[in-house]
């Protein structure tokens, strides 16, 4: 009897055993089939990915050229990191953002990299809540970087300033405040929802977050002009990238080359490099004129790093008031800080100006020796200074200096120079220097219950001049509205 159980247990045994067997060597197939179907996707994938690079590289080049063009499975890789980084704003891939991945990439670039990753860490927190506020994809920040290098200190050649760069003609379009004491293109928060305003605008124009972003390079004008010139009804930027600038062709690729390098920065061994910034902050409404080196004495942090977090004040004061509140952003307040001395600073005015004089004009182009002959424009039906002015992205007093026009009309027909490249800045600044001594130019704040007529006559100046010195087409006020008054 117990020969017999022993014997029923060891086929029991035996035949569990085959079962456990069978089972993992099923198993084995299973892992190894999935794995070699997975296998073979890649594979598919990656050929498909390597033969769309191969279609697009003769983008821009002819035929020859681009036979000299080559790319491997490590340009693949970048194609599946670049897509899984991708949100809304395309993140094509070719030989043009391959060669600023290298560039970035490279030894010479890996300290900027660094400076740019580091200060990264306090921008582009305030950039995403703004975009996103504002309606407009988050990767739009890396932009900034390509414009400025996060600096609000950075002013181009030819004018534009701040983070975003804006000229003074579309700041003004944008309602950034210009003035003796504030130049709000270097407010990283003003000039952030005015830059996310624009590409939202620019966005419903185009329908293409690319060419919405050419635009900010090259002007909406410049961009339709290229649209028109490519023959296409609803071109990618890839397909009006010939029409365009130089700069502009190089720019989206420059764009998307910083979003991959910075969105794998750990992968590529970029380390953000310790800012100076404070990274924990808190918002101060300042409603009076205040010294910004009382208030960090107060708070005991040195004046630099408070101008660093402001750096849109131009003499070291905040010059609030009561219809306007100016921000005023400090380091976290710490327990150890003494509140009546930053209450002092806080309620102490250090000047009250008579008047605050507006930015009439700062950004005349300046050439060299070499400067291109100066762009025209043949005037239409119907257009105004005004609209040159915003199609150019140039000021309307510009317009007026560089073709010596005096009033407000044109005649059709009529060709404009629209581009100085500082052939006639000494001209245009023969103009500013005359208006500066012939003429008061304040900025009048609207309140509610103003109309633009009781403003004129309260100012001393016609309602028509008011409407022409601020280009405005209606009467129509908003409270927080800045007025440019000017008396001659």
């Amino acid at each position: 009897m117990i020969e017999k159980k022993r014997t029923l247990f060891t086929i029991g045994f035996a035949f569990t055993t085959c079962c456990l067997f069978a089972q993992e060597r099923s198993i084995d197939e299973m892992r190894n089939s999935t794995q070699a179907i997975m296998s073979a996707s890649i594979d598919r994938e990656n050929a498909s990915i390597l033969q769309q690079l191969d279609s697009i590289k003769f983008v821009h080049v002819g035929e020859k050229e681009a036979q000299s063009i080559v790319f491997d499975i490590e340009d693949v890789n970048v194609v599946r990191k670049l897509n899984s980084l991708e949100r809304e704003v395309p993140l094509d891939y070719n030989q043009h953002v391959r060669k600023y991945i290298d560039l970035y990439n490279s030894k010479n670039y890996s300290g900027h990299m660094s400076r740019m990753l580091g200060l990264a860490q306090y921008y582009f927190p305030l950039y995403e809540r703004i975009l996103a506020e504002v309606g407009v994809p988050k990767e739009i920040k890396y932009l900034s970087i390509i414009e400025s290098a996060l600096n609000p200190h950075d002013v181009s050649r030819v004018g534009a300033t701040g983070p975003w760069q804006f000229m003074y003609g579309t700041a003004k379009i944008y309602n950034l405040t210009m003035d003796t004491y504030v130049d709000e293109r270097k407010d990283p928060i003003a000039s952030s929802y005015a830059a996310a305003k624009y590409m939202k605008e620019a966005y419903a124009e185009f329908g293409d977050w690319l060419l919405a972003i050419a635009s900010y390079n090259c002007g909406k004008g410049g961009v339709k002009r290229a649209i028109l010139r490519s023959g296409k009804i609803q071109p990618t930027f890839w397909e009006v990238a010939p029409f365009l600038p130089k700069e502009t062709r190089n720019y989206i690729p420059a764009y998307i080359a910083m979003t991959y390098t910075l969105g794998y920065a750990q992968e590529h061994g970029i380390e953000a490099k310790e800012s100076e910034m404070a990274l924990n902050t808190q918002i101060l409404e300042i409603d009076k004129f205040i010294s910004i080196a009382e208030v960090a004495k107060a708070i005991n942090v040195t004046e630099e790093s408070l101008k660093l977090l402001n750096p849109a004040y131009k003499k070291g004061v905040v010059n609030g008031s009561d219809e306007i509140r100016r921000r005023l952003i400090i380091p976290a307040l710490g327990e150890g800080i003494n509140k009546d001395q930053l209450y002092l600073a806080l309620n102490t005015t250090v000047e009250t100006p008579n008047q605050v004089i507006a930015v009439v004009e700062d950004d005349i182009r300046r050439g060299s020796k070499h400067t291109a002959q100066p762009s025209r424009h043949q005037v239409s039906r119907g257009e105004t200074l005004a609209m040159i002015a915003k199609k150019y992205d140039v000021s309307v007093q510009n317009l007026k200096a560089w073709n010596k026009v005096s009033g407000s009309s044109l005649k059709a027909g009529t060709s404009l120079v629209v581009n100085s490249n500082g052939i006639n800045s000494r001209l245009a600044q023969k103009v500013n220097t005359s208006a500066s001594k012939k003429s008061t130019i304040l900025v009048y704040t609207v309140k509610k219950g103003d109309t633009l007529s009781d403003i004129a006559n309260n100012k001393g100046v016609s309602l028509s001049k008011l409407k022409a010195d601020n280009n405005l087409s209606h009467t129509r006020l908003k409270p927080g509205m800045k007025l440019q008054i000017n008396k001659r």
